[in-house]
């Protein structure tokens, strides 16, 4: 009916998300249109778990890497999100730290404090979310795949307290220089390879997306929500109850 509104109001959103063996982590197909197909029912024996085996990757590059090994694999969340067309270019990887500055848990603007919704797996909570764009991150050369890896990683903060790694200056996530930046990078891959004495567990990145798609009769990974800025307290309680009032009747 015309003028009629939905009093319902919206549902809030949770500070926290959870996942055990009674909610496991969403697992979904890396298919190449960029939609969001879930796996029916449970995964499939079959497949690459793309984000299980990166996981193991990144701990093994934080433990042969001297200026990773701050990092601590199990309280980092390895996900990845569609892409959005089969360009190479665009977003490879990300990662979202799940704290403030100095690993502060909340952060005030204006009269509200403000926190990133925490993540839990296992009771274990984690302090980033590491995301590739698949499957576009799959079809770089190999040493891009691994460059765009340490390049991910080493924005952690050497603290390892779920905020970034912060430069002196104004350009505080890739210091002065990008293009240094990632040339840093390639040294450090340059000595992880040379360095490595297990190369097998590097094969799968030496594949692109069909390829590895037909060898392993597919490939999965986990996806999350990203993570969301909430408002919290009393003061958030208020803004909301006010912003209630004020909307058009």
């Amino acid at each position: 009916m015309i003028g009629t509104r939905n009093s319902r109001r919206p549902r809030a959103l949770p500070l926290e998300l959870r996942w055990d063996a009674h909610r496991p982590l969403p697992t979904r197909w890396v298919i190449p249109d960029g939609s969001r197909q879930r796996l029916p029912g449970k995964p499939p024996s079959s497949g690459l778990d793309f984000t299980a085996w990166m996981h193991a990757l990144c701990a093994d590059v934080a433990q042969r890497c001297e200026e990773l090994r701050h990092i601590l694999m199990p309280r980092v969340l390895l996900t990845f999100t569609p892409s959005r067309n089969r360009s190479r270019y665009g977003l490879q990887a990300r990662v979202t730290p799940l704290r403030f500055r100095n690993g502060a848990l909340t952060r005030r603007h204006g009269s509200v404090d403000y926190q990133v919704q925490r993540f839990f797996v296992n009771e274990s909570e984690m302090l980033y979310v590491l995301t590739f764009c698949l499957p576009r991150f799959l079809d770089q050369p190999f040493s891009e795949k691994l460059i765009t890896i340490f390049h991910e990683l080493y924005h952690i903060s050497p603290a390892f307290d779920g905020d970034l790694r912060r430069h002196p200056g104004r350009y505080a996530m890739h210091s002065r220089s990008k293009d240094r930046y990632d040339s840093r990078m390639a040294e450090l891959v340059k000595e992880y390879i040379a360095d490595h004495p297990d190369a097998e567990m590097l094969d799968f990145l030496r594949l692109g997306y069909r390829e590895l798609w037909e060898k392993h009769s597919g490939i999965k990974g986990v996806v999350v929500p990203r993570p969301k800025l909430l408002p919290v307290g009393l003061a958030a309680t208020r803004a909301a109850a006010r912003n209630q009032e004020n909307k058009p009747g």
